[in-house]
């Protein structure tokens, strides 16, 4: 009875041990040992000075105990090889755009004689300006048009 109680113990304890332990997910490249915090992975040994210049350490997945040190006496020397080469961290992601007046698009129509009514904020826009035909809803018409339905001049400047 002791016996299988210890043995399930010892089975118990090393799969939690096993759970525990920090390990590189599916989708990182061979050799990662870190991942920042902006998704990049890093490859390096040393915890220290990881993911430098990308806000800092996500997740290690690397020994967090340093290197045993060997005494150059002691140490048989290695044979001669090439150096593996050192696999890049992939880049960052590029952030999102956040759409502007210079980035977005005019909508169709507009012209000669014709202004852009924000209908949101009840400013209208003429044409040539930073903003006309660019905010989200909105619609050409004349200047007069706009001025009956209320609307005033973006910044305070009529169009003529």
């Amino acid at each position: 009875m002791k016996t299988n109680v210890r043995l399930i113990t010892l089975v118990f304890g090393i799969l939690v041990s096993q759970l525990c332990m920090a390990q590189a997910p599916a989708g990182a490249p061979a050799g990662a040992t870190g991942m920042c915090n902006d998704s990049t992975y890093y490859m390096g040994a040393s915890k220290k000075g990881a993911c430098r210049g990308h806000k800092g350490v996500k997740d290690w997945y690397g020994d967090t105990a340093a290197p045993a040190k060997t005494s150059a006496t002691t140490a048989a020397p290695a044979p001669a090889a090439a150096p593996a080469p050192t696999p890049t961290p992939t880049p960052a992601p590029a952030p999102a755009q956040k759409t502007t007046a210079k980035t977005a698009a005019a909508a169709p129509g507009g012209g000669a004689g014709q202004v852009w009514l924000n209908t949101a904020s009840n400013v209208y826009h003429c044409e040539g300006t930073e903003w006309y035909g660019k905010t989200k809803a909105g619609a050409y018409m004349t200047e007069a048009e706009a001025k009956a339905k209320g609307a005033r001049p973006s910044h305070g400047k009529a169009c003529n």
